[in-house]
């Protein structure tokens, strides 16, 4: 998944001239907008005129008229060409056209004060990072933090750039003046999960995270005893009902909540796309309610209208999350659920959803909120029969005699302890191809140095294109071995893989996300996949790549409806997890 922010934009409302033009902020925009012209027109020569300009420019924006405001802005600049803010906003504007190379070049070539450099150099970065362009993102925020190092967002997106683009060590050479300690704590709480698998640490980056970004509501609105519905109320919270790994592990459970027991809503923060998925989703809601248009707290506020007993948040700290709602306290019990796999230390949250293997007992002090383990295995599947197309090794590209190892984790997921040890496995195994995902062209490179420093031959790592979920699905079902990541484990992967018949070899850890795989395994009985250290990790790899007779049986253990009756049973699911949601619902 994406980390929670973007670098955040500077948008500038306006350098002041309320001496020159008294009364002038209390003007509606298309009066403000007539006087700055009519003053420009009748003071040629004044020094203020840069200033009039980039205020002019301002507001043309504001109402949309962007082009002009273009023009304004390069005439501000025109008469004072370290006017920063002007750059921004110019390079702002030609962003949203479309004209990115411009914008990349007007900040990259901008005359500057000191003061300004960091912005630019942020803006830079952003927009790199938004087209993929890890490599030349990652150096521009490291300039931009060895100019003032105290820059947490741009801290955040530096690492998570870093792990995404597999250059590595992750932290380089450090930044002078942050030590390793507040490097990791600015990190941000996805970068975590793929950093440690220390559940206490991640939480202490989530707790940083969340006083650095979320306020406090000034009040809680939901009454503390609960309500007295003859049905339990129960309210999704995402922005994720669409075509999302969210989405597709969701909607059955959606569809068969009991609902003679149970009414359900949907708060929804996702844009359309158009999809099946979105209309199936939407359907098995008994109110679909939009909010992505209200802000945090009518957010807030339309949930309390509604009197939802238990509200279920499906993002926890990752892309879309509406923590500020949640702040709000509109529900009396409110759960955290699938979207983030680790600690959400929002105080307003009630629970979070796992399950005994995820989080053992003797780990879940180190959570907050409280563990909640639902019996079985914590994540919801999507049991119908899907319709897949027919796939080969000869149709991907592959030699039939291989013996194919696959992840199709994001690179982010990858650390160079796991890609030593899945070297090993290569060496080990001289039949062995590496299929990973293509996630991003500065990664595939590293990754690709990175083995051909290990003895690896570069062609033994090959990259299997994006595609759409069927064909994606199909695809895991021609590997013969799924190598899991750590201390970021699969989840939505793994069970698509076990529900293809693939084996998985998994570390498993001490924090939720590095025992995710493990959960599933168990659940499906497929314990012998689970290792505890590297070393057998690494053992349990080769030995199912080299002894044929060894694989055959892993692949008899998954055979026939060994996921369909685990994992996919969503029925059995649901009426699990609705025993949860009855434990923990509140009455007056």
């Amino acid at each position: 998944m994406a980390p929670l922010d973007a670098v955040s934009p500077i948008t500038l409302v306006g350098l002041p001239l309320e001496a020159l033009m008294p009364g002038l902020e209390s003007l509606p925009p298309s009066q403000a907008i007539a006087a700055y012209q009519a003053w420009l027109a009748a003071n040629p020569v004044s020094p203020q005129r840069f200033a009039a300009w980039f205020n002019l420019g301002a507001l043309l924006s504001g109402t949309g008229e962007r082009a002009t405001a273009m023009i304004a802005y390069r005439q501000a600049l025109a008469l004072k060409p370290d006017l920063h803010q002007a750059t921004v906003n110019l390079g702002l504007a030609l962003e949203a056209e479309g004209r990115l190379e411009e914008a990349l070049a007007l900040w990259r070539d901008a005359v500057q004060p000191d003061a300004a450099r960091t912005a630019l150099l942020n803006h830079r970065g952003r927009l790199l990072e938004s087209r993929k362009d890890y490599a030349a993102a990652e150096q521009v925020l490291h300039a931009s933090l060895l100019t003032y190092p105290r820059q947490p967002d741009v801290i955040q997106h530096w690492a998570h750039l870093r792990q995404k683009a597999c250059l590595w060590p992750l932290h380089r050479d450090g930044i002078p003046g942050l030590s390793a300690e507040s490097l990791a704590l600015q990190g941000g709480p996805l970068g975590a999960l793929a950093l440690t698998d220390d559940p206490a640490l991640q939480r202490r980056i989530g707790e940083a995270w969340i006083t650095r970004k979320v306020a406090p509501a000034p009040e809680r609105l939901a009454p503390a005893p609960g309500y007295a519905h003859d049905r339990i109320r129960v309210g999704y919270l995402s922005s994720d009902f669409c075509r999302h790994a969210m989405g597709f592990l969701i909607v059955e459970l959606l569809e068969r909540h009991d609902r003679s027991q149970f009414e359900v809503f949907g708060y929804c923060s996702t844009p359309e796309d158009g999809s099946d998925l979105r209309r199936r989703i939407i359907s098995a809601l008994d109110h679909h309610v939009p909010v992505g248009h209200l802000s945090e707290e009518a957010a807030a506020r339309r949930i309390r209208a509604d009197e939802i007993d238990i509200l279920i948040d499906l993002n926890g700290l990752t892309a879309g999350a509406r923590l500020g709602a949640l702040r709000w306290k509109p529900a009396p019990v409110q759960v955290t659920y699938l979207g983030y796999v680790g600690p959400v230390p929002l105080p307003e949250l009630d629970w979070m959803i796992c399950d005994a293997v995820t989080v053992p007992c003797d780990k879940a002090a180190h959570y907050a909120p409280r563990p909640l383990p639902i019996d079985g295995c914590y994540q919801a599947n999507d049991g119908r029969t899907q319709a897949l197309p027919v796939v080969s090794r000869a149709t991907e590209g592959l030699p039939e005699d291989a013996f194919l190892l696959c992840c199709f984790n994001n690179f982010y997921k990858i650390t160079p302890d796991v890609f030593a040890a899945w070297m090993a496995i290569l060496h080990a195994a001289p039949r062995a191809l590496l299929w990973l995902t293509e996630d991003n062209a500065t990664g595939i490179a590293n990754l690709r140095q990175q083995a051909m420093a290990a003895g690896i031959a570069a062609e033994r790592l090959v990259f299997a294109s994006r595609c759409d979920p069927q064909h994606y699905l199909a695809r895991l079902g021609i590997a013969d071995l799924f190598l899991d990541t750590f201390p970021y484990n699969a989840g939505t992967v793994a069970s698509d893989a076990l529900r293809m018949g693939l084996p998985i070899v998994t570390l498993a850890g001490r924090a939720f996300a590095s025992r995710m795989a493990a959960s599933l395994l168990t659940a499906v009985g497929t314990t012998d996949g689970i290792a505890t250290t590297l070393e057998a990790y690494v053992a349990k790899a080769i030995a199912l790549a080299t002894n044929p007779a060894r694989h055959a049986a892993a692949r008899v253990a998954l055979a026939g409806d060994a996921w369909a009756r685990s994992l996919g049973d969503a029925a059995g699911f649901a009426a699990r997890m609705e025993a949860a949601y009855r434990r923990i619902r509140l009455r007056p």
